[in-house]
């Protein structure tokens, strides 16, 4: 399920996804980069690199699995707590059924 996110003081829209993350499953650590979430690029790419060079990637593969469970909840959260709020009555309606707002 798709949401808009607006920003009332940049009046800058961005849409995001609920749920897993199918980009960040097959493309990992280019999902933040392309969405300028520099935060959690770095924080992933740090730990691809940490877990991934002794285990000859393999712990790599891992951590972009589990990132694909909870990355779109990390970057939903960096929106809201940067300003964004939801831009429409079915957006908001989904943020609250998933508890991201009250």
């Amino acid at each position: 399920m798709k949401i808009n996110l607006t920003n009332p003081a940049t009046r800058q829209i961005k849409q995001a996804k609920i749920g897993f993350s199918w980009t960040t499953f097959f493309f990992g650590v280019l999902v933040p980069l392309v969405r300028g979430d520099w935060k959690w690029f770095f924080i992933l790419l740090a730990i691809t690199i940490i877990l991934g060079i002794p285990t000859f990637g393999f712990g790599g593969a891992l951590v972009g699995l589990v990132f694909s469970f909870v990355y779109n909840r990390l970057y939903i959260n960096d929106l809201l707590g940067h300003g964004y709020g939801p831009a429409d009555d079915y957006s908001e309606k989904a943020l609250q059924s998933k508890n991201f707002i009250g």
